[in-house]
């Protein structure tokens, strides 16, 4: 299925020059990723704790924005300079995933279901990175399939904060919203798992 992971090789491109001059001033790889996992992390208590201001969440949208360049910055420079390395692998995995819990958690405090919702969305997403992790045990490569990848949550979660941003009453429906795309998580871990075994095979 069709998700916003599929135009990353494009964008990787326009962010070429500023992962040259990021190499050229010392940054590495891991420098990058750590960067933005502290600035997932940073934004998702800002967000908690000022979670009733509406103004306050036009900064998700920039800072996603910004974690999806950070993340595609370290890929590009390490494959690029020739800086592979086995902690560079773990940190990029794991902050992913710690990103995401710090990034969506603040919504379970204005979510009209107790936060089951968004609640359910997090553990999916986890359980979505760890599947498209987790198949390369049995020799397949690393899976992004879609639908509500990492990049298509990224999107949905801007997109609502800014809606919220422009005083939106989007508190009745939020719980919905996670609701659909938790379903289409469920999908997203089935093609993973299918996907992967399908490669080994063949």
């Amino acid at each position: 299925m069709i998700s916003i992971y599929e135009v990353k090789p494009k964008f990787q491109q326009l962010l070429m020059p500023l992962v040259d001059w990021m190499r050229k001033i010392g940054m590495m790889p891991n420098h990058v990723t750590i960067l933005a996992l502290l600035l997932s992390i940073l934004t998702g208590v800002i967000l908690s704790i000022f979670h009733d201001n509406k103004w306050i969440y036009i900064i998700m949208p920039i800072v996603m924005f910004v974690r999806m360049a950070l993340n595609a910055i370290d890929g590009v420079m390490a494959k690029k300079y020739h800086m592979k390395s086995d902690l560079g692998l773990l940190l990029n995995e794991l902050g992913d995933v710690i990103s995401d819990l710090f990034l969506f958690l603040p919504f379970v405090f204005i979510s009209e279901d107790y936060g089951i919702g968004i609640l359910m969305f997090i553990s999916l997403s986890i359980i979505s990175e760890m599947t498209g992790v987790t198949v390369q045990v049995i020799g397949s490569t690393r899976r992004y399939d879609g639908p509500m990848g990492k990049s298509d949550r990224a999107f949905i979660i801007g997109f609502i904060s800014f809606l919220i941003f422009l005083h939106l009453n989007m508190t009745p429906y939020l719980h919905f919203v996670f609701y659909v795309c938790s379903i289409l998580m469920l999908i997203n871990i089935y093609s993973r798992i299918t996907n992967g075994l399908k490669e080994v095979k063949s």
